[in-house]
């Protein structure tokens, strides 16, 4: 891996010896990665603040003393610090994790059991990717809104999940596109702009937004009750309708399938992609076999190349690509690699891609 000149310093802030011990291994195995300190609550950790500024802070929510919620809005309004926050939240406190997005996290990442080999495989990986993309970001204003080292894995490409083949009878034309939407971090916020500004007849869409599992239940629930095409996580078989928006469920890759004229998704398991599972590629893949022309595909903010070559395959299947463009991303990752492939037919800011699919689609 390539090392960076500087490395990104990161406090630690969690109640548990266990997580902080695991964490700062985690952090002490990546050579781009620099342990600044530990703290066990809020309070500790803000006197560390004051003598020395980190990089990066991964924050549990559930601590003592002062909840790391309204630590992160103190931190945002007062001194902006990217923060990861690392929960062990039940599905019961999903709204709470969408709350810390709302207050500036910039990811979230479910607290793995400690004693699991995935812990130190996958979901290592994980966090050491979320603290890097969170180094990236560019932070906005909150304003007015409520030691064991792990293996690292073979970084797969959608081959593993769905192998590459022609593209069929994805060039048969049907009466509907097809919108197929990849984000990681800053997607959030992201995916809520770009949705609210579609109407109730926007083309049928199927979205890959790199999220902890649990979570993208809870976030879809909040996206319908804000937008007025129906929003939803999406279960093996779901139809592809216009005005509905299927959001892939986090840890399980999504795929669109299609029956004569019916779209449909497929819901499954498989081996990280990009590091990544569900993977934008995946999708993109499945929409360049699927649909082709028939297809639009865009590409938002987030961090490594997930969906960067996806997006190539459903340009050279016809599709029309949308790549958002730097200016507006948190973290110009994702939409720089495809645009490093020429993979977008279109680079737009995010206040103009949904005018531009409307218009497309019609």
């Amino acid at each position: 891996m390539k090392r960076t000149a500087k490395k990104i310093r990161v406090l630690i802030v969690d109640d548990s010896a266990l997580v902080r011990q695991a964490l700062t291994g985690i952090v002490e195995q990546d050579g781009d990665l620099e342990l600044m300190g530990t703290a066990s609550d809020p309070y500790a950790a803000a006197r560390k603040i004051k003598e020395e500024v980190p990089d990066v802070i991964t924050l549990d929510v559930e601590m003592p003393r002062m909840d790391g919620l309204t630590f992160l809005r103190r931190i945002m309004t007062q001194h902006p610090i990217p923060v990861v926050i690392i929960s062990s939240l039940t599905a019961e406190g999903t709204e709470t994790a969408m709350r810390a997005l709302d207050y500036g996290a910039v990811e979230i990442i479910t607290k793995p059991q400690l004693n699991t080999k995935a812990f130190f495989e996958e979901a290592g990986i994980r966090i050491c990717d979320a603290i890097k993309a969170a180094a990236q970001a560019r932070l906005r204003p909150l304003r007015g809104r409520p030691a064991v080292p792990f293996a690292v894995a073979p970084k797969l490409s959608a081959d593993a999940v769905l192998p590459a083949k022609g593209a069929g009878n994805s060039m048969l034309k049907t009466t509907d596109k097809v919108l197929a939407l990849g984000a990681s971090t800053g997607g959030t916020e992201a995916l809520a702009v770009f949705l609210q500004a579609l109407p109730p007849d926007s083309p049928g869409t199927v979205v890959v937004q790199h999220m902890p599992e649990g979570f993208t239940r809870s976030f879809a629930e909040r996206l319908d009750q804000i937008c007025s095409v129906s929003v939803k996580e999406a279960e093996d078989g779901d139809t592809v309708l216009r005005g509905r928006v299927l959001i892939a469920p986090g840890n399980r890759h999504t795929l669109l399938k299609r029956s004569g004229a019916r779209y449909f998704v497929e819901v499954t398991d498989g081996p990280l992609v990009n590091r990544h599972r569900p993977s934008v590629d995946v999708l993109f893949r499945s929409v360049a076999q699927n649909a082709g022309a028939n297809a639009i595909g865009v590409i938002m903010t987030g961090m490594g190349a997930d969906g960067a070559k996806g997006l190539l395959e459903m340009k050279n299947a016809g599709a029309h690509t949308i790549a958002q463009d730097e200016q507006s991303c948190v973290v110009f990752g994702m939409p720089h690699e495809a645009i490093k492939l020429n993979a977008q037919s279109q680079i737009l800011s995010l206040d103009f891609i949904a005018g531009a699919v409307l218009k497309l689609s019609r």
